[in-house]
């Protein structure tokens, strides 16, 4: 591979939606309203990727210098286990991308105020001890409640917050939609590779309750996103056409049957597909959900 093919593998581009997606329904939410601002919105996505290629780097970093990524884990490469890229070089490209997340931020903050410097110093905190640092949350069964907090609450309302200038509940109850989703890609990355998570000794919550109550858990975050447009058509009076977010859906059915149909012990090379399945789900649903809130 070339060096700039390398980087783009390390960045993992495939897991950027869980970033973009909310951001995009926090700007429908507000330009429902007429209330959406551009400059705010593009600051938003720009420091919420940069937070997700941070994060990316740092826990490619991390789980080598664990031991976590062997040559028996299934899924994409890990540039730093398979001596693409030296140690050194990612984890300074973590702080690159977090450093220029910081830099992105400040424009928000003075948008904002205090509660979005609040929100930016917990998300560059959490993106390097998810698993870095001496008690990594993503080691010990946290990694799901993270991801369901800051990739779909906090991205969400905050999105809406510095274009609203307000917080409401209906964009929490946005947010958790686009947090069960985020939160189902990495059920199913989780899920793939419980075998060699659990001889790593990295406890994720898949590790912890077992393929079985993994699956439900994937079921369960399935069903709640699929029941926050409706209901924020009939309680919160978006307008119907945030329905549209259900379309995202079509795409379910192939990461779904992998999740419920394969074990992980036998064939956890099978479930990779999921993970990239989920992650289109959750694309197509936070597109569709902005567009109809936005018209």
């Amino acid at each position: 591979m070339s060096d700039f093919g390398v980087w783009v593998r390390a960045a993992r581009p495939r897991t950027l939606a869980a970033s973009a997606a909310p951001v995009f329904a926090g700007s429908g939410l507000a330009a429902s309203r007429g209330e959406f601002d551009l400059l705010p919105a593009a600051a938003c996505l720009t420091a919420a990727s940069l937070i997700q290629v941070g994060t990316n780097f740092y826990n490619d970093y991390s789980d080598w210098a664990r031991g976590a990524d062997t040559a028996d884990r299934a899924g994409e490469t890990r540039v730093t286990q398979a001596g693409l890229l030296t140690p050194q070089q990612v984890r300074a490209a973590a702080w690159v991308a977090l450093g220029a997340a910081v830099a992105v931020g400040l424009y928000l903050a003075a948008v904002g105020g205090w509660p979005i410097v609040a929100i930016g110093v917990a998300s560059v905190i959490c993106a390097v001890t998810y698993t870095g640092g001496p008690w990594p949350f993503g080691y010990h069964g946290l990694g799901d409640l993270f991801v369901f907090v800051f990739f779909g609450l906090v991205a969400v309302a905050g999105t809406h917050y510095v274009q609203a200038g307000r917080w409401t509940a209906d964009s929490v109850w946005a947010g958790a939609g686009l947090g069960a989703l985020s939160t189902a890609v990495l059920v199913a990355n989780n899920l793939r590779d419980v075998p060699t998570d659990r001889e790593a000794g990295k406890r994720t919550l898949a590790v912890i309750i077992g393929p079985r109550a993994s699956r439900i858990e994937y079921g369960a975050l399935l069903l709640l996103a699929a029941s926050v447009p409706p209901v924020g058509v009939l309680v919160f009076g978006w307008p119907p056409a945030a329905l549209a977010a259900l379309a995202g859906f079509a795409l379910v059915a192939g990461p779904a049957r992998r999740v419920f149909g394969t074990d992980p012990r036998r064939d956890a090379s099978s479930l990779d597909p999921a993970v990239g399945g989920t992650a289109r789900v959750l694309g197509g649903y936070g597109l569709l959900l902005a567009a109809g809130l936005a018209l």
